[in-house]
């Protein structure tokens, strides 16, 4: 009967393990994954939106600003035809 004590209290303190494993452990991971993700995604975002902005203005010095839109939208368009074109029909339902 006086190793019913000490397994008891193994008892307990594995299932404790466990389930903090199951519930803090991850929780855990997942908010450091996120807060490492978000401000990534932002500073990506950011950096394309300045790429164009450069791309525009340095485009719309020789040629103008409405040219300047005019070839960046062609290359959006030329972009999307490219991706039309390599689309599976098979997947069309």
């Amino acid at each position: 009967m006086e190793n019913f004590a000490t397994r008891f209290a193994d008892l307990l303190e594995s299932t404790a393990i466990k389930a903090r494993a199951m519930t803090v452990d991850r929780a855990s991971n997942a908010i450091r994954i996120v807060t490492l993700v978000f401000p990534t995604i932002v500073f990506a975002l950011l950096a394309i939106v300045f790429l164009f902005m450069t791309i525009h203005k340095a485009l719309a010095i020789p040629l103008g600003s409405a040219a300047a839109f005019a070839i960046i939208a062609g290359l959006f368009a030329i972009g999307a035809a490219f991706l039309w074109s390599k689309r599976d029909p098979q997947e069309e339902t």
